[in-house]
């Protein structure tokens, strides 16, 4: 099976990515997963060094990138703030210059999407964003491959997000537009996506026939929902925002009385780290219709993909 071609330099954004290249990943993404399972090499960044820049910790971004890469026959090569001259003033364009005469290709987890922005600007290698304040679409586009292996068609599903219209709510929402899969967000009303975002996903569902609600009721967003996604109520960096953030999403934890609004065997899923007990109660969290460990670790398979894309 060959690489699945996409004509972007960078994945920044889900939306740097067309619905018939997003399936010829998820396509690619199932071969290697299966070549893994039955221990069949596949080598396709034979001698290429992705450079991976962490301002924000991680234990599924770093693990599934490096792992990654080392099972594609490359290297990964892990660099903290404290690692390189950016942390020390070193502007990013420099840092994108030099780093694109040493490496193929940067992975970066970041607390601005303007930095890696910047960054992806500068460099002549492909520039994968591992995280940003603004999105995530590594996260969504193996939520979504989760997804695609168990339904091979988006139309006529729905997924109901529950929580924080966060970084990982706005790929979701440019994903589901994107690929026709119905999505409803149901947030307090000051944590709402970010406008231009959610704007960005109701002119895409336009053309692909997607369903985005945007409300503050989650029986409304829940309702009859085949997928149930949330995220931490406290992201890293707004740790002192805790006290508030609690009391305004006091109302939006998934319970078990909660999953009875959705479909019949309605899939929960979590991108993780969780907080059992807070935005979703363990006995859900653990339950059969948990899924958050197969997300997981289509991470792996995912990313792989997308690296055999750009950087092959």
């Amino acid at each position: 099976m060959k690489v699945p071609e996409i004509k972007t330099k960078d994945l920044l954004s889900v939306t740097d990515l067309t619905r018939d290249e997003i399936l010829g990943i998820f396509k690619f993404a199932a071969k290697l997963k299966k070549d893994l399972k039955q221990a069949k090499p596949h080598p396709y960044c034979s001698g290429k060094t992705l450079g991976m820049i962490f301002e924000k910790n991680s234990t599924r971004t770093r693990v599934s990138f490096e792992t990654g890469m080392f099972q594609l026959g490359g290297h990964a090569l892990f660099l903290s703030r404290d690692d390189i001259q950016l942390g020390r003033g070193e502007t990013i364009g420099d840092t994108a210059k030099v780093l694109s005469r040493y490496v193929d290709g940067i992975m970066i987890r970041a607390y601005s999407h303007a930095k890696v922005t910047e960054l992806a600007r500068c460099a002549t290698i492909p520039v994968i964003n591992g995280l940003t304040d603004l999105s995530h679409p590594c996260q969504a586009l193996s939520d979504f491959f989760t997804i695609y292996e168990r339904e091979k068609d988006f139309k006529n599903i729905k997924m109901a997000y529950v929580g924080d219209g966060n970084n990982v709510a706005h790929s979701l929402m440019l994903c589901a537009a994107l690929l026709g899969m119905d999505l409803a967000v149901a947030s307090p009303k000051n944590y709402q996506p970010d406008t231009d975002i959610a704007a960005a996903a109701f002119r895409l569902s336009s053309d692909s026939g997607a369903k985005i609600t945007l409300t503050t009721d989650i029986n409304l967003a829940v309702e009859n929902a085949h997928y149930l996604y949330t995220d931490v109520w406290i992201s890293m960096g707004q740790e002192r925002e805790a006290g508030k953030r609690k009391k305004a999403f006091a109302n939006y934890k998934i319970t078990k009385k909660i999953m009875q609004k959705c479909a019949e065997r309605c899939a929960i899923m979590h991108c993780l780290p969780a907080h059992r007990g807070e935005e979703i109660d363990a006995d859900v969290l653990d339950s059969n219709q948990s899924i958050i460990f197969d997300q997981a670790e289509n991470r792996l398979h995912v990313q792989k993909a997308i690296m055999c894309a750009l950087i092959h």
